[in-house]
């Protein structure tokens, strides 16, 4: 099993499908589908049956149940993109037997992990690290994810002796852009329930995520020579950084943790004239959620009424929402996945997202969708690392999950 997920992984990092935000094509890049079609094939080379890959870069793939017994029919997804962010076609290096010490992924560059700021290396000691080689992503999240998800299908078909029900496969693009499953046919799909294999380091079992908007404001300023322009020129990027300052201070990312949610400035960009911004609006509790809206529209229309001769437009739209009002249903699903982890050998950790994920908008159209770890670090970025152990712990955890669903008494 190890063997086989190193080389899965490997193979898949090496392929860039990173998503693009502003592209207009589904899916938005052309070499998701190429991975797509490649994933189709290899699902169809292990024995999975009736797998597709529509035009629009969803893979599916099925196990036919092998007992009479009443189980439901259960998914495991992941997604093909990595993100925009930063480069993702990667040249993966592979460190053997960690030795604890700080470890270097690129001397040159000075791109280090450092065990005094990712203290959570220090429990791989002995095991493989993979990583990148500092000039892009790893792509863990999440083609570490699809790894896992494909040996374990393989580990079913070639153990017929491990009973179980009808298992859905699915691989979707764009999820890193908010996209990926806007166009997911739950009812094609036809499981019951499913897991995302999504998540990060060993153990992480999520099942709430946060409440997400986005917040597009454009102020159309009044430009005027400069040498004229007393009682006269409203500059629309002193406006905007009077908007960031009526914000909380202390509700930013960086400053955030646990339960905690925030306004994120993503882009800015103007003059004079016209300046831009995006924000994303991210809260747990949803009362707090359209607390935090409302703030926001309060905060842009009170600058409105202090410069009226200035146009302030602001237009929020929820992205989606905490999957835990439709998880608490159908919770027998959290117990099943903390056994599963500990039945190979992993301690469950459960804990909040701090962003969002597939499973979420899932979970939303009627198909609940909690999230399981895959064994990655620090995704989106060159420090970005898979530990090799974990990700086999992941690929047991889900052949533990298929196994819990034909023990239920109760469907």
């Amino acid at each position: 099993m190890k063997d086989k997920l190193l080389n899965r992984f490997l193979y898949y990092v090496s392929m860039d499908t990173q998503s693009d935000a502003f592209s207009e094509s589904v899916p938005s890049t052309s070499s998701q589908l190429a991975f797509a079609e490649m994933l189709a094939k290899e699902l169809t080379a292990i024995g999975m049956e009736e797998v597709t890959v529509d035009e629009l870069g969803i893979v599916m793939g099925f196990l036919a149940p092998n007992t009479t017994k009443e189980i439901p029919a259960i998914g495991f997804l992941a997604h093909l993109d990595t993100s925009p962010e930063i480069c993702g076609k990667c040249n993966p290096q592979i460190t053997r037997n960690y030795d604890g010490s700080d470890l270097v992924i690129n001397a040159i560059q000075n791109i280090v992990l450092d065990t005094k700021t990712e203290p959570e290396l220090l429990q791989y000691v002995g095991q493989t690290i993979i990583h990148t080689d500092g000039s892009s992503l790893l792509g863990a999240d999440d083609k570490a994810g699809i790894a896992e998800i494909i040996t374990a299908m393989e580990h079913l078909i070639n153990h017929p002796e491990i009973v179980h029900g009808k298992i859905c496969v699915a691989f979707t693009p764009d999820e890193e852009i908010g996209k990926g499953i806007d166009n997911f046919d739950v009812k094609k799909f036809g499981a019951q329930y499913a897991y995302t294999v999504d998540g990060g380091q060993l153990g992480e079992l999520e099942y709430e995520n946060f409440n997400a908007a986005k917040a597009n404001i454009k102020i159309e300023g009044i430009n005027i020579h400069p040498g004229y322009a007393k009682g006269k020129m409203f500059n629309s990027q002193l406006i905007a950084m009077e908007l960031e300052s009526l914000l909380p201070q202390s509700e930013k990312p960086e400053l955030t943790s646990s339960y905690e949610g925030f306004f994120h400035l993503t882009n800015i960009h103007g003059s004079v004239e016209k300046t831009c911004m995006e924000y994303l609006i991210r809260q747990h509790d949803k009362a707090k959620f359209a607390a935090q809206k409302q703030f926001f529209q309060n905060a842009v229309q009170s600058l409105q009424e202090k410069y009226p001769a200035v146009k302030i437009n602001c237009t929020i739209t929820d992205q989606y929402y905490n999957m835990r009002e439709k998880i608490e249903e159908v919770f027998f699903m959290i117990a099943i996945a903390e056994k599963a982890m500990l039945d190979a050998g992993v301690t469950p950790m459960k804990i909040p997202i701090r962003g969002g994920t597939d499973g979420a908008k899932l979970s939303f159209k009627g198909l609940p969708c909690p999230n399981l770890f895959t064994g990655g670090h620090n995704f989106h970025g060159k420090k970005e690392y898979a530990v090799l152990e974990s990700m086999e712990k992941a690929t047991q955890t889900i052949v533990n999950i298929v196994k819990g669903f034909a023990e239920m008494l109760i469907c």
